[in-house]
């Protein structure tokens, strides 16, 4: 049987060994997949105590993203722009790194939830690995602007000038928030797995499209935005199933069907 797994921390939450067992039972393929609970410090070690049992593959979750694209050999075009990595192959003695959040995220916006992302103002809460990893596809889909406000401006405004070279994109504080709306907020900070919303003004999420990469009933972004009057409120499931197809493909050169495995996981969620 081959290996796979998900390392991160928190991990205990992830619903990716229950969508990657679905994808497998499509093409009846006999596969493992487990959860890692990797230390603060300890990805590195965990990681190749993971390959060294015999593990083919692994997805990346928080706060390990940055570190997974330092500890691969190789790296695809989409991580090596992102300078993050959440699915990692290991092939011929080689650690491959990808990251699939980006095209995750497009495809469920354009797939499932018919948005678009050409000509809007599109603010993004965060500047971390997440954050990194969706920037340059989104850009692919022709913004208006990308704003990118984070806790640290530094951060923020580092990470827009390295992306300015495929589309507009602004770096300011979260403090900096105006009260005027925007056509797409996206939280990618961690904030929701903290039960936690970041302080930002509301009025930036007015008749806005508001969504979380996280998933759950209601996160505090998600009652966040509703109570500032965002037309249309998701969290990131569908996104988490796009990422994971994507990642699926990487590993075994099969595509994946996602419609239904998502109103799977939507069920055991809500």
């Amino acid at each position: 049987m081959k290996k796979y797994a998900v390392i991160g921390n928190p991990v205990h939450h992830s619903l990716s060994p229950m969508i990657h067992a679905q994808f497998a039972e499509q093409f009846g393929l006999s596969i493992s997949y487990e959860k890692i609970l990797s230390p603060l410090g300890g990805f590195a070690k965990d990681s190749m105590d993971f390959i060294v049992s015999g593990g083919l593959g692994f997805n990346i979750t928080l706060p390990y993203k940055v570190n997974a694209y330092e500890f691969c050999s190789k790296l695809t075009l989409n991580a090596e722009v992102a300078g993050a990595v959440n699915t990692i192959k290991v092939e011929r003695n080689e650690i491959i790194g990808d990251n699939t959040d980006g095209i995750g995220l497009v495809n469920d916006f354009k797939n499932n939830l018919q948005q678009s992302f050409e000509g809007k103002e599109v603010l993004i809460i965060g500047a971390g690995g997440a954050t990194q990893g969706i920037l340059k596809p989104i850009l692919d889909c022709n913004p208006e602007k990308i704003l990118l406000a984070n806790r640290t401006k530094e951060k923020s405004l580092k990470l827009s000038q390295k992306f300015s070279k495929y589309g507009k994109v602004c770096g300011f504080g979260l403090n900096q928030i105006k009260a005027k709306s925007v056509d797409i907020v996206i939280n990618a900070t961690s904030a929701s797995l903290d039960g936690k919303m970041p302080e930002i003004t509301g009025g930036v999420a007015q008749g806005a499209f508001c969504y979380d990469l996280m998933y759950g009933v209601e996160t505090p972004f998600m009652k966040w935005a509703k109570e500032n009057s965002a037309s249309k409120v998701s969290d990131g499931l569908g996104m988490l199933v796009e990422q994971a197809a994507s990642s699926f493909t990487f590993w075994h050169s099969k595509t994946p069907d996602t419609k239904e495995v998502i109103k799977l996981i939507r069920a055991k969620v809500d």
